[in-house]
């Protein structure tokens, strides 16, 4: 048994960038949510602004009318087991949603566990980032149909709408679920999955201007030398060229602030999706190029491969009498 969350049966655990923002956008769109957060100061602040504040887990759910609706957005570290304390203080009906960047195999799990308590499990890949709130947010979305259906006022009213794009040429008639900018991809783990992919795209549209930047950077050193304006060129390829992308759009937004960038560092995180975007490349059998060279040049920026230049050193010396000295 589902029915439509509404705002007294709706609540965030999770109260981060994410999150907090999430709880914002609904309360515009009429939905109050009651919230949940470690950190007193999180849930204080979102209670000033009209939400149900909680002191617990526990005392989350038990104010909550049934069916009760809980969104999760916490690191993946600990969405496991928020989740599954969660599924304690929940009942038969109830439906958790895993917001964050869970591995969609996870999700199986999890459903299979909270199945067991007749509790639904929805998977929803959530990209917008600290822009979200204004801009939307873009859902992937896997589940039961039933469930994701009773669901929808949430989604549509978290998703950019159909004024975020132009419509696609060719398309007509009344705009579709994709066009409001949230999808039901499919059953369970279906969302994460695609948001995944997304993730691993992700990666390599990012190296790839980061790369064609730094040749930029360097050309003043080529034959013939270049004194090429940087910021200048990302703007002119915002306007009109076929790279113009929001990415594209904040890369330019950096390098109006700051031209050489060197309040950012040099050392390149990656979170779970890359590795598990190529992992699900290699089960498919798929080739990745761009997708694999992305997250490895992520790596390198660690150093993570210093040790294996060392070795590159070694033998050009012993082969070749090549003495590359340590930089000072």
């Amino acid at each position: 048994m589902t029915s439509a969350p509404n705002s007294t049966n709706f609540a965030m655990v999770g109260l981060g960038r994410m999150g907090a923002n999430i709880v914002r956008r609904l309360a515009k769109h009429g939905i109050t949510s009651t919230v949940f957060d470690l950190s007193a100061e999180a849930v204080a602040a979102l209670g000033a602004e009209g939400s149900v504040t909680s002191s617990s887990i526990a005392d989350l759910a038990a104010k909550l009318p049934t069916p009760r609706t809980v969104w999760v957005m916490v690191p993946a570290s600990v969405t496991d087991s928020t989740i599954a304390e969660m599924a304690q203080h929940l009942s038969a009906g109830d439906t958790i949603i895993d917001g964050g960047n869970s591995y969609y195999k996870n999700d199986l799990k999890n459903a299979e566990l909270l199945k067991a308590k007749g509790i639904n499990f929805v998977d929803v890949g959530t990209s917008g980032g600290v822009y979200g709130l204004e801009r939307g947010y873009s859902l992937m979305i896997g589940g039961d149909n039933a469930v994701v259906a009773s669901l929808d006022p949430i989604f549509k009213a978290l998703a950019p709408g159909i004024e975020a794009a132009e419509r696609t040429p060719g398309k007509t008639g009344s705009p579709d679920q994709a066009e409001y900018g949230y999808l039901h991809c499919g059953p369970v783990g279906a969302g994460h999955f695609v948001k995944m992919i997304h993730n691993g795209i992700e990666y390599g549209m990012m190296a790839a201007f980061a790369e064609g930047l730094a040749i930029f950077e360097a050309a003043d050193e080529m034959t013939p030398a270049y004194d090429l304006d940087i910021p200048q060129i990302t703007e002119v390829w915002r306007r009109g060229s076929v790279v113009a992308s929001w990415l594209l759009d904040l890369t330019a937004q950096a390098l109006n602030e700051s031209e050489d960038l060197k309040e950012y560092s040099t050392e390149v995180s990656d979170s779970g999706e890359g590795r598990w975007t190529v992992q699900a490349a290699i089960e498919a059998g798929i080739p990745a190029h761009v997708l694999s060279a992305s997250l490895y040049s992520r790596f390198a920026s660690r150093n993570n491969d210093e040790f294996a230049n060392r070795v590159l050193s070694a033998m050009r010396y012993k082969f070749g009498g090549h003495n590359e000295k340590p930089k000072k």
